[in-house]
């Protein structure tokens, strides 16, 4: 079974059909860097990270990874962390994990270029929550009802299907 996100707004799974949003400029098959667009295609999911300190342990069958206040996801075209989770370093350009807002008290990354990222072709891709479906850089945003409740649904193997 498959995420699809069918449009701007609509992702799907199963007989559930959820609100979101995606990036400010659409979707594209040539995702570059900051252009503000969500990679198109057929994407395998990360572990999800949560905030231990603002929602319990939620229940999924994905692997789950606390977020520690010194993590942060390399965005840096020209660092070999490119594209990575990270211990923050300030010499490297990086997107924090650990937020005062609350838009990455869930996150889970989706694979996209992340097995031998390319430079300058998008970072830092994941399903994270929104209050009011602000369009994103490039993420798909979710209430945090609707992604409590895909997390109980989705297993290990799902994969993302933005079109």
């Amino acid at each position: 079974m498959r995420i699809i996100i069918k449009n701007k707004e609509t992702l799907l799974y199963d007989d559930f059909i959820f609100k979101c949003s995606i990036g400010k400029k659409g979707s594209t098959f040539r995702k570059i860097e900051g252009d503000k667009k969500t990679p198109r295609g057929i994407f395998s999911l990360g572990p999800l990270f949560y905030r231990k300190d603002r929602i319990p342990s939620p229940i999924t069958k994905l692997k789950k990874r606390e977020i520690k206040r010194s993590m942060g996801w390399c965005d840096d075209v020209n660092s070999k962390n490119y594209n990575k989770l990270i211990k923050i370093n300030n010499k490297i350009k990086h997107e924090r994990l650990f937020l005062k807002k609350k838009n990455y008290d869930l996150i889970i990354p989706i694979k996209y270029n992340t097995s031998k990222p390319k430079r300058n072709k998008g970072s830092a891709i994941f399903i994270h929550l929104t209050n009011n479906y602000k369009k994103t850089l490039g993420c798909i945003a979710m209430k945090k009802k609707d992604l409590l409740i895909l997390l109980k649904i989705i297993k290990k193997k799902t994969q993302i299907q933005i079109l």
